[in-house]
């Protein structure tokens, strides 16, 4: 699978950050640091930075790059108006107060925060956690390309990969599909990855382990369950198991297709799409994020999107099922949203295991009775 605008970026570099102590220092977010792992190791090929005014405003408006090659979401890292004028030529990055790389900055703009929120998130309701972040952004972009020092592999180095070394484990496999989830492993997504093996060579499951939202389940406790969940039920020659170390916007269809297209730079061939990826409240359709790319032709994304109906168990049927292959009305489903889920874990009352495996249900419990 050729890399997203055809080259795999390449912004590591070797340095020692004590030569640029002399330089302005930005200290990064979360989430620009994410950023700036993603764009320096290839995830987000083909950006070399964060994006300039006239990329900017072709994402947003248009769902592309200046270039016209499809982009969804604006990578870009924002200052306050007053501090703009501190950020010139070349910026040393930190994390912590350690600095982790740069930023030659080529350009400066205002966003249009409001027309952003409108178009990227499709409400400039502050409830909205990617509008709540747009909002407590700086008036300010800074584009530029970047350089990263180190990459640091986080809190899961085992799983922790760039797209060259996915590439490599990848190496024998004709097709690759990819899935994410932030939420918990369940019985659901076991089926959607079976169904996705019984046609293809290999799958990659990819949680996303960035910031997410505070009521989301941690990370660390969503890699344990995939742990044991591979232990016993899956075909170990046939699964790879890494992070995505991107942070949750929240964007719904347009995070998914940037999603897709990361997927695609770690060399997937194939992605799942299913019921509300991305989403967060009532702000998105249940299948929005799957018919946002039909606005594309298939060539300029360049992965194949499996689209997946919304699955459960049917207690009639005695199996996982959809609408599109169950007879049987609400009544005889098990469906637990991630609030009900919660709730049960919470008041340590077990999970059915027509829901998730008891392995799994017990990672979660026990996480659930220290949180």
């Amino acid at each position: 699978m050729a890399p997203h605008g055809g080259a795999l970026v390449n912004r590591l570099v070797q340095a020692d950050p004590r030569e640029y102590a002399h330089l302005p220092a930005l200290e990064l977010s979360e989430r620009g640091y994410a950023d700036l792992e993603l764009i320096a190791t290839g995830v987000y090929s083909p950006l070399e930075g964060f994006l300039g005014e006239a990329d900017y405003r072709s994402v947003v408006e248009r769902l592309r790059l200046a270039s016209g090659l499809p982009w969804s979401l604006p990578i870009t890292l924002s200052v306050p108006k007053a501090e703009a004028r501190r950020y010139r030529g070349t910026v040393r990055l930190t994390r912590g107060g350690e600095t982790v790389g740069l930023l030659e900055v080529a350009e400066q703009y205002e966003p249009d925060r409001h027309r952003e929120a409108l178009e990227v998130y499709r409400t400039t309701d502050p409830a909205h956690p990617g509008v709540a972040a747009l909002l407590a952004q700086g008036e300010v972009n800074l584009a530029g390309r970047v350089s990263l020092f180190r990459l640091d592999r986080g809190e899961f180095p085992r799983y922790h990969f760039t797209p060259r070394e996915t590439r490599a484990l990848f190496r024998g496999w004709r097709t690759v599909v990819a899935f994410q989830t932030r939420n918990p492993i369940h019985r659901a997504h076991e089926y959607l990855h079976k169904v996705a093996l019984e046609h293809l060579d290999g799958l990659f499951l990819n949680p996303l382990v960035g910031a997410t939202k505070a009521d989301d389940v941690p990370a660390r406790v969503r890699m344990r369950a995939y742990e044991v969940l591979l232990e016993r039920y899956y075909p170990p020659d046939r699964v790879v198991l890494g992070v995505y170390p991107a942070a949750m916007r929240y964007a719904g269809p347009r995070e998914a297709i940037l999603h897709a297209i990361s997927r695609k730079n770690y060399g997937c061939t194939h992605f799942i799409v299913g019921r509300d990826h991305a989403g967060v409240g009532s702000y998105y359709g249940p299948y929005e994020a799957q018919e946002i790319f039909e606005a594309f032709r298939p060539e300029e994304i360049g992965i194949e999107i499996l689209k997946f109906e919304h699955t459960f168990y049917c207690r009639t049927c005695g199996s996982i099922v959809s609408a599109r292959t169950c007879p049987h009305d609400r009544e005889h489903h098990l469906i637990l949203s991630g609030t009900r889920v919660r709730e049960l874990l919470r008041s340590g009352a077990p999970l059915p295991p027509e829901f998730t495996r008891p392995e799994v249900a017990e990672v979660l419990r026990a996480a659930y009775q220290t949180i």
